[in-house]
């Protein structure tokens, strides 16, 4: 597959110079290798031989039985395949993280120990090295050693209880949000670890990432609502508890569209576009608190109103009010949306001589060294000779070898 450079500006990205060894696979870990390699990092991941990350396989395929959603996650990453069980494929990782800055894992906790590869090996002989880590449950305690898929660490870490519709089963949304919510952490983790290093003489450090506690992290109000007042926060549906009006509404064209009213000034301006200045001067309602009181009556007057209107035109009233609003966009609403187009939060990538294929920008934007997307996704072992010829001084006969042998 070409490598077709982005088209954006060559201004050096904030963390060019640094190597990151990425092992592990599908999203937890890759995504947070995928935002660091977006804003510059040198990123090389490292994948079994003739399989590779089970990503690669993972939901729809394209014409060359590759998922799509590799092209997008595995973005601006060197592959390069080392089989981790042989001694040879694991000495080759170590001379890796002993030329990387940042080493960036996933597996369950205990298995870079059992290959030679952990933190501690490195202590002495590489003492700048940021080792992040990425499990379901951390590193310590006594559930370090479970598996530790985002379905079963957003349930444990409490997302799952407060989302959905009360005396039901509890929801999942059709996304791996702890995996997500991990990576952006060990990203964070990264970034600051790199600070520390810039203050601490030059000294690394290991930093620890769990799903649960990425997904336990959203729980900032809930914990000391239970704590101060015995409150257990439940799942309210598409409302927010104690907060009126926040929620979902139905239109007379069948779709749905997402209304904030809930500030006080807010919630006048609202009754004013709805014509319902009788709920906007009720002294009953002229707060958040009373609102909570009346909840019913609130939102069925916003109901009356939305499906008396397409929900363009119901949109169209609430931006002219000044009132927070959305539509519930789908994906294919979301490409064509001429805001998401202006913020280019599109960017096109070569997946073959003749074909191209859109993914998503990634976020934050920096206005002056923005992110980029250099190429898609590579096939497997495409950097093989690159890397270890280069870095390591293979020569082209022992990678052969080595290929033969199962190694690479």
């Amino acid at each position: 597959m070409s490598r077709a450079f982005s088209t954006a500006s060559a201004t050096p990205l904030p963390l060019a110079g640094l190597r990151v060894l990425e092992m592990g696979q599908l999203i937890a870990g890759p995504f947070a290798g995928c935002i660091l390699g977006y804003f510059g990092a040198e990123v090389i991941k490292v994948e079994p031989p003739i399989h590779g990350d089970a990503l690669r396989n993972w939901r729809t395929l394209d014409s060359k039985g590759t998922s799509y959603w590799w092209r997008s996650m595995a973005r601006n990453k060197k592959c390069i395949t080392v089989n981790l069980k042989e001694q040879q494929g694991r000495d080759i990782v170590h001379s890796l993280i002993s030329k990387s800055d940042i080493v960036l894992e996933n597996f369950r906790p205990g298995t870079m120990e059992k290959w030679q590869l952990d933190p501690k090996r490195f202590s002495h002989s590489h003492p700048g090295l940021i080792y992040t880590r990425v499990s379901g449950y951390g590193q310590t305690g006594p559930k370090k050693d479970l598996p530790g898929f985002a379905s079963a660490c957003e349930g444990y870490g409490g997302f799952r209880y407060v989302n959905g519709y009360p005396n039901e089963a509890p929801v999942r949304p059709n996304l791996s949000m702890g995996d997500t919510l991990a990576a952006m952490n060990a990203v964070i983790g990264t970034l600051v670890a790199l600070q520390a290093k810039n203050v601490n003489q030059g000294k690394g450090q290991v930093v620890d990432v769990s799903i649960y506690e990425s997904v336990f992290g959203m729980l900032e109000g809930v914990v000391p609502e239970f704590d101060g007042a015995g409150v257990v926060r439940e799942p309210s549906g598409t409302t927010v508890t104690g907060i009126v009006p926040t929620n979902t509404y139905e239109c007379m064209d069948n779709k749905y569209v997402v209304i904030g009213g809930n500030g006080d000034s807010i919630f006048k301006r609202l009754c004013t576009a709805m014509k319902r200045d009788d709920l906007g001067n009720d002294i009953r309602l002229m707060n958040n608190a009373g609102r909570v009181d009346h909840q019913e009556e609130v939102d069925k007057a916003i109901t009356q109103w939305t499906r008396s209107m397409s929900s363009t035109k119901v949109l169209n009233a609430l931006d002219e009010a000044g009132v927070p609003n959305g539509p519930i966009n789908s994906i294919k609403e979301i490409m064509e949306d001429p805001h998401f187009q202006a913020r280019q939060m599109f960017e096109e990538v070569d997946v073959g001589s003749t074909k191209t294929l859109k993914i998503p920008a990634m976020v934050p934007k920096l206005v002056d060294t923005p992110g980029r997307t250099n190429f898609a996704g590579p096939e497997l072992g495409q950097d093989n000779v690159e890397v270890l010829e280069n870095l390591l001084g293979f020569t082209r006969k022992q990678l052969e070898q080595l290929e033969q042998d199962g190694i690479i």
